[in-house]
């Protein structure tokens, strides 16, 4: 059984200080990377693929819906846990988010505590 501390999560948020935060509340359990926008995002993980993704939905550019309907019709990144972390916090916009492929949708401003529960409950 892997160890959770070799598990990889990419965050993916166009906000510094959202990083910020959540590297430093995932990064003493997981390798942490980043990604600033959809298109890197989408690099990074033809690059290594990684166990779980945080992605925001309002980005400049690609927005996360478009990101995560890239990898849920990719087979390669198809099985990664998607969770969306975002301010829009109507229902409309988490049945999307849910329907196009995501574990879970968090919304801003989150509670660290929520955000690990729900990283470590995806990896599981």
């Amino acid at each position: 059984m892997e160890e959770l501390s070799e598990r990889n999560v990419l965050v993916v948020d166009d906000a510094e200080a959202n990083i910020d935060i959540l590297v430093e509340a995932l990064g003493s359990e997981y390798e942490v990377s980043v990604a600033m926008d959809g298109e890197s995002a989408l690099e990074s993980v033809e690059s290594e693929l990684p166990d779980i993704i945080l992605l925001d939905i309002m980005m400049p550019g690609m927005d996360g819906y478009e990101v995560c309907q890239r990898l849920k019709s990719d087979t390669k990144t198809a099985g990664i846990p998607i969770v969306f972390l975002t301010a829009m916090t109507d229902d409309e916009n988490r049945a999307r988010g849910i329907e196009l492929g995501a574990v879970d949708y968090i919304t801003k401003p989150f509670e660290i505590s929520d955000v690990k529960a729900v990283v470590k409950a995806h990896l599981k």
